[in-house]
Formats: structure tokens, sequence, C-alpha cells
């Protein structure tokens, strides 16, 4: 099998509003836009949204995304962190921290319940070092 791509798409009762999200706050830049489904890049890395109650979805899974976490990795976590707080707004549901397991990071709520992590890598503690391959 050859994979020529991979990427999410995240359902959504709002398509415009959510897409205006990820294109304004995050600097995702649309490749085709519907009414019903959004295509976006960001550097090499691409994010869709869709209608949840569009055809192509099956219905007995139309719905609204729960419990999901769209991992953004930067080179400079705290340059984004002041951007989308000053600039845009948003308060931090998780605040800008240091882990041991290797993240520099915040967590912002998206359209929809969505999480957004914005995060930087940094060295883990010895104890989760042995852990990365």
């Amino acid at each position: 099998m050859t994979v020529t791509s991979c990427y999410p798409v995240l359902m959504t009762p709002d398509v415009a509003r959510t897409a205006a999200f990820y294109r304004e706050v995050l600097g995702f830049t649309p490749t085709f836009t519907a009414d019903w489904y959004v295509s976006m890049r960001l550097g090499d890395h691409e994010l869709a949204v869709l209608r949840f109650d569009h055809p192509t979805v099956p219905e007995p899974f139309r719905a609204v995304p729960r419990g999901i976490i769209v991992n953004i990795e930067v080179d400079d976590v705290d340059t984004v962190h002041e951007r989308l707080t000053r600039e845009h707004g948003l308060t931090p549901i998780l605040p800008l921290r240091d882990e041991d397991f290797g993240q520099r990071h915040f967590i912002v709520a998206g359209p929809d319940e969505v999480l957004v992590d914005i995060i930087q890598p940094i060295e883990p503690s010895p104890e989760f070092a042995a852990a990365f391959a």
C-alpha cells in the first residue's frame, strides 16, 4: 500500500465558523472550500472540516466530535502563546507549562470543544528519556 496522504477531518455543525478558527487563528490556508467541507493546509500538514450530517457520513455516525485533541507542534510555543492570547483573546484551558515527558505546551478550546494543543518538544526528564525510540 502506498499512502499519499493522511489527515484528520473534524465533523462540525458550522463548517464556516470552524474553518475560520483554523484559518484566522492558526494560519491554515484553504485548498478546497464548499459549504459542507473545507480542506486546509499549514505547511506540509492538512486538516479538513466536514458538516457532521453530510450524506457522505454514514447516518449512525453523524455527530459532533468529542474527546479530540489536535496537536500542533511549533518551534516557539511561547511566541504562539503570546499571539493567541493577546491578538486573538484566547484563554488557555491548560496554561503554558513544561512536562517531564518532553513537551512545553498549552491547550486552547477550538470550535465544538475540540482541544488544540500547541506543543514545542523539549528535553524529557531522565525518567521519560528511556521511553523515546
